[in-house]
């Protein structure tokens, strides 16, 4: 009688290796996943930091409300040459291209051009003492959650983005801009062709 005690005793025993083993061989596999998808996520997060800003095919679609509560949505403005520039008022660089900005809306708004003014990272109280100091007038809102500047994986501000009229991406200026270079790249766009088919 005492051999089958025994004999139980000792399948109870390997039992409790093998459950013990299992517990092990599982933990380290599921530390191992763990570990696996953390650097799986850092790595797809260098590729995007490192791919730059959107330049070319379709722009990404948004709708912008501005400081007002008006929309816009860029996928409803085929047929027009589309800036969108990523800006912010603590941005020095930003208060540099402003009046640039502003004296090229004014001077192309009546010919199938839109600017888009997007704030990115900002108080709304900061933004609007920037748009009345440089007395801004093209439609301007705030990037908030920053959903637009990650769709279009900005890289700082200021950054300006030319649209055509068939709604893609022509290019994308990192830093602010100066004269001739928005004139330039609005007459070069508005000179495209443009088909609604």
């Amino acid at each position: 009688m005492s051999e089958i005690k025994q004999e139980a005793q000792e399948d109870h025993s390997s039992e409790e290796i093998q459950i013990k083993s299992w517990r092990g061989s599982a933990m380290k596999i599921l530390s191992w996943g763990i570990l696996l998808a953390f650097l799986g996520l850092l790595t797809w997060g260098l590729v995007k930091v490192q791919s730059g800003p959107v330049n070319r095919g379709i722009a990404p679609d948004f709708t912008l409300t501005n400081f007002e509560g008006e929309t816009i949505t860029l996928s409803e403005l085929r047929g027009q040459v589309v800036i969108i520039n990523f800006w912010a008022s603590w941005c020095p660089p930003c208060r540099d291209e402003a009046p640039y900005l502003e004296q090229t809306w004014r001077k192309y708004k009546d010919q199938d051009v839109v600017f888009i003014g997007v704030d990115y990272v900002d108080t709304d109280a900061e933004a609007l003492a920037y748009i009345a100091e440089f007395d801004i007038t093209y439609f301007n809102g705030p990037d908030l959650g920053t959903k637009i500047s990650q769709a279009y994986n900005i890289q700082g501000v200021p950054e300006t983005f030319f649209v055509a009229k068939n709604g893609e991406l022509r290019d994308v200026n990192i830093g602010p801009l100066f004269p001739p270079v928005l004139d330039d790249k609005i007459v070069e766009l508005l000179a495209e062709p443009y088909s609604e088919n």
